[in-house]
């Protein structure tokens, strides 16, 4: 194996037979000892965060799996930590794609002039750039058209594809009384016909999730759902 990224949540393996081997580690996104899914900084390491992530991950994407929907997912390995993956060309250099379904966290602190804390949303979608120097700004539709990230048909697939895995998640946390307030995802293209599929992780690090109002940890969140 060679590894060939580092990031704030994973290292990313190249396997010789031309698939990827992602390794979950324990760190989590926030700032200041505090978890915030939407942060760009890692901010706590959590001990279990890795294999609790991978659990959710490979619940979620064998989910997705059985409902026809493309992901890179190919495998998992709990005890290791480790999922293996299908090779991914990610838009530009990365893309996050948020689904949001009430007002918190940077869309409040945004839009908090015209929205509530905790306002319904109906599954709005945004995309931000990955850019730690810029905080991940976001992006619209016709900018990354006109940019050359992605085109407005892709843009479309892209925006289909977040509903439709968002609704998916938050009707199984629903099933255990669990409230899904926002998630984020990012996508790829995958083979020769570039077909966008959900790539990386869906798991308690990249969602807010509640319970009668009241938030859950992502360890927490497996232990809940799982």
């Amino acid at each position: 194996m060679k590894l060939t990224y580092t990031g704030k949540t994973k290292n990313v393996y190249a396997l010789e037979d031309g698939n990827y081997l992602l390794q979950f580690k324990d760190d989590v996104t926030g700032e200041n000892g505090v978890f915030d899914p939407g942060a760009n900084t890692v901010g706590l390491t959590m001990e279990g965060a890795g294999r609790a992530g991978l659990k959710l991950t490979k619940f979620f994407f064998e989910k997705l799996q059985e409902k026809g929907i493309p992901t890179h997912y190919i495998a998992a390995d709990i005890e290791k930590a480790t999922m293996t993956v299908k090779p991914a060309q990610v838009f530009g250099e990365g893309l996050e794609v948020i689904c949001r379904f009430r007002a918190v966290g940077s869309f409040l602190r945004r839009y908090g002039k015209y929205a509530t804390d905790a306002q319904p949303l109906d599954a709005f979608v945004e995309v931000t750039l990955k850019d730690d120097d810029r905080q991940d700004p976001p992006i619209s539709e016709d900018a990354l058209d006109m940019l050359g990230i992605l085109t407005k048909e892709e843009y479309q697939t892209l925006k289909s594809l977040t509903q439709q895995i968002a609704h998916v998640v938050k009707d199984e946390l629903a099933v255990k009384g669990i409230e899904l307030y926002d998630i984020k995802f990012e996508f790829g293209r995958v083979g020769e016909d570039k077909q966008i599929v959900l790539i990386d992780e869906i798991s308690g690090g990249n969602m807010r999730a509640y319970k009668d109002g009241e938030y859950i940890e992502p360890l927490e969140l497996e232990k809940m759902f799982l």
